[in-house]
């Protein structure tokens, strides 16, 4: 059971019951009580002063006052609910319901505790809508939650079908849809999984590092205090005791195995602070205005997601970096003058190509991976008659973390194979190796043994699904 109180949800959570579509939720009752009172607040409030899009239009529409009405609340659920592109998937859209019921849960959106209710249903059943890709720039997903908020009114078609629609009344609809869920629930997937892969990367790294007898000098408690930063501690400290005390065939290594813990350890911080930035923002009530009884109205800009997005420019960033490492490393273990054994890992056959379009394949994946660290904060944009005139553009940069994971994977696993392919060319022994490099490399013996030239797609593939068991430490 999850339970959500509107500050303590972790990126963990979130993957966990986005991924699980059975995963019981629910809201505590002091968070259900603390989003009374800011409803209670907010229907006070509006009896004596003009609230933006409750009693007013929205963005340039801001000076118009409207009828308080359902009818008003409808007109812009329906019209913001406009998006494109292709759909996304149903576990990034249950990542933003998740996310956006704990918003509402941490008080101060002003909404109907019904609306609380209805999403705890909508999650209990799965029932989703389909949330199309492009609509948002970082200022509040306003047509993915416009979207939502229709499903709950029974206007947009669920699957499996919401049996139990609710009304949306002026004080629910520009509320629920102030918000930036579904780009925080596009960042907090990208970083669970992330976390997945650099925890396998340290293994596979390892293994690379033993078939190309690193020098474990920069692994070594004395090699950190050059670079006393976190990352490069628990770099350094992991693959140190994977490596084991092995004699280097060295004076010092090429960047791929000597600057391991300096750039793998920056993507680390940049990684704890991406995970950070997504948890503060799941547990915050950014809707505007903001109702909080004890502290009054605010008309705000607390919806522009720019830490978010600076944050996750810095991971994608840092990826990028760490990613060229381990297509260096890739390339050393095709290299003869480094490993000893033959050229490209190949069988015995004059010519024999062996492992050498590992290198393209991973190139091509490394490629695509910069294209998605392009920083979204060189962007800009004026919209609606300028009044608004910036935006974070931090959907982007959530959906460009989320696609470099495919990215990475890719890389790691055409490292993972060359690793193991070398290691087995150097009849490198189980007993040879630290009890936790060992427990990885009889993990990895499925990869097939043979030789032979041929199409290592299928080893790519079987090295990938791999990663997620190689970065369980109680695997190893």
């Amino acid at each position: 059971m999850l339970e959500l109180d509107g500050a303590s949800l972790r990126v963990d959570q979130i993957a966990r019951a986005a991924t699980d579509s059975t995963a019981a939720v629910r809201v505590t009752d002091a968070a259900r009580s603390r989003a009374a009172a800011s409803h209670d607040y907010a229907e006070h409030v509006a009896g004596f002063r003009p609230l933006y899009g409750r009693s007013t239009g929205v963005g340039a529409n801001r000076g118009t006052e409207v009828a308080t009405s359902d009818a008003h609340a409808l007109r812009l659920l329906r019209s913001h609910s406009t998006a494109a592109g292709g759909p996304r998937s149903r576990r990034r859209v249950r990542a933003m319901l998740v996310i956006r019921l704990n918003q509402l849960a941490a008080g101060g959106s002003g909404v109907s505790p019904r609306l609380l209710d209805a999403l705890t249903a909508q999650l209990a059943t799965d029932a989703q809508p389909t949330i199309l890709e492009l609509g948002s720039i970082g200022t509040g997903d306003l047509s993915a939650l416009a979207t939502a908020a229709l499903a709950l009114a029974g206007e947009a078609v669920c699957e499996p079908r919401f049996a139990t629609p609710i009304r949306f009344t002026a004080g629910d609809a520009l509320p629920f849809m102030s918000s930036n869920a579904a780009t925080i629930a596009d960042a907090a997937l990208a970083c669970s999984d992330l976390r997945m892969l650099s925890s396998a990367s340290l293994v596979v790294g390892a293994l690379s590092f033993v078939a190309l007898d690193g020098n474990r000098e920069a692994l070594s408690p004395s090699a950190v205090v050059g670079s006393p930063f976190p990352g490069v501690s628990h770099v350094a400290t992991t693959m140190g005791a994977l490596v084991g005390d092995r004699p280097p065939a060295r004076i010092q290594d090429p960047f791929g195995l000597r600057a391991l813990p300096q750039v793998h350890g920056a993507f680390v911080d940049a990684l704890a602070r991406a995970a950070g930035v997504v948890e503060t923002m799941a547990n915050a009530p950014s809707e505007n205005p903001l109702f909080l009884a004890d502290s009054g109205v605010a008309h705000h800009g607390g919806f522009h997601a720019v830490y978010l997005a600076q944050a996750l420019d810095g991971l994608t960033s840092a990826l990028a970096q760490t990613t060229q490492l381990s297509l260096a490393r890739l390339t050393y273990l095709n290299d003869p003058s480094l490993t000893g054994l033959a050229s490209f890992l190949a069988g015995p056959e004059p010519g024999a190509s062996g492992a050498m379009i590992l290198e393209y394949v991973a190139a091509s994946a490394l490629a695509e991976l910069r294209g998605y660290g392009i920083p979204v904060g060189l962007q800009g944009v004026a919209l609606s008659q300028g009044v608004e005139d910036d935006a974070s553009f931090a959907s982007l940069a959530a959906r460009n973390a989320l696609r470099a994971v495919d990215s990475y994977s890719a890389v790691l696993g055409c490292e993972l194979v060359a690793a193991v392919r070398a290691l087995r060319l150097a009849d490198v022994e189980t007993a040879q190796l630290t009890p936790g490099l060992a427990a990885a490399l009889r993990t990895a013996a499925s990869l097939p043994g043979r030789l032979n030239d041929r199409s290592l797609t299928d080893d790519i593939s079987i090295a990938q699904d791999l990663l997620p068991t190689l970065a369980q430490p109680t695997a190893l």
